[in-house]
């Protein structure tokens, strides 16, 4: 069975959920310091709101995943994925639940929150504990113009292997994530809002009429 079944843009996110939200650090650290950057932005996060671009490589190379939408994110433990392409799919976690809507196939799928958080470095989301307390971070040196910062999962209870995030003049540039089947996700973030005022409501999933529900816990 090949260990990537699901190739709908929500499905490849959820197996890396815990560390995306890495994806809006940039800088009020020294430029020339990848950990600092990372501890320092994490440090005041409240909120966020921006566009991505989401390129993924399954691990021969050759089978690419392009997607883009808008990310949401009110501290704690809500956050929200809107996908514009390929389908039009929703992710949204209102403290409890995280819930997986894909339109297109008019299905819900939900599962408990607190399953896919507790033991994950996706605990970044649930408390304000250093970042240090679930990964192994360093600088690092990819012989380009960017400032590097590596986090390794100091948990074995998740899909992933390793993130490395990239900064260009104290601003993030780049993320990439690699997980235990070698596959390879890219981020590209946009238009980025830190702590912008976000209303709950943004974060309450609303069971849509005539669609399939289907609890997976």
């Amino acid at each position: 069975m090949t260990p990537y079944p699901n190739r709908r843009p929500a499905g490849l996110l959820l197996r890396g959920l815990s560390l995306l939200f890495l994806l809006t650090l940039s800088a009020a650290a020294s430029a020339d310091d990848g950990v600092a950057l990372v501890k320092d932005y994490l440090r005041g996060l409240n909120s966020l709101q921006a566009d991505f671009r989401q390129i993924t490589l399954g691990a021969s190379g050759g089978d690419m995943l392009e997607s883009t939408g808008t990310f949401y994110l009110l501290r704690p433990n809500r956050f929200r994925w809107d996908y514009r392409t390929p389908t039009d799919q929703q992710i949204v976690a209102d403290g409890s639940r995280i819930y997986v809507h894909d339109k297109e196939l008019s299905q819900v799928t939900h599962r408990s929150q607190k399953q896919i958080l507790d033991g994950t470095p996706a605990q970044l989301l649930a408390s304000n504990e250093p970042p240090e307390k679930y990964f192994t971070i360093s600088n690092l040196d990819r012989g380009d113009e960017r400032t590097w910062a590596e986090l390794i999962p100091k948990t074995s209870d998740t899909d992933v292997a390793k993130l490395q995030i990239g900064f260009v003049d104290g601003e993030l540039d780049t993320l990439v994530m690699e997980d235990r089947f070698g596959q390879l996700t890219r981020f590209i973030f946009t238009d980025i809002d830190r702590n912008p005022q976000l209303q709950y409501a943004m974060f309450r999933f609303e069971r849509p009429a005539g669609a399939d529900f289907l609890q997976i816990d």
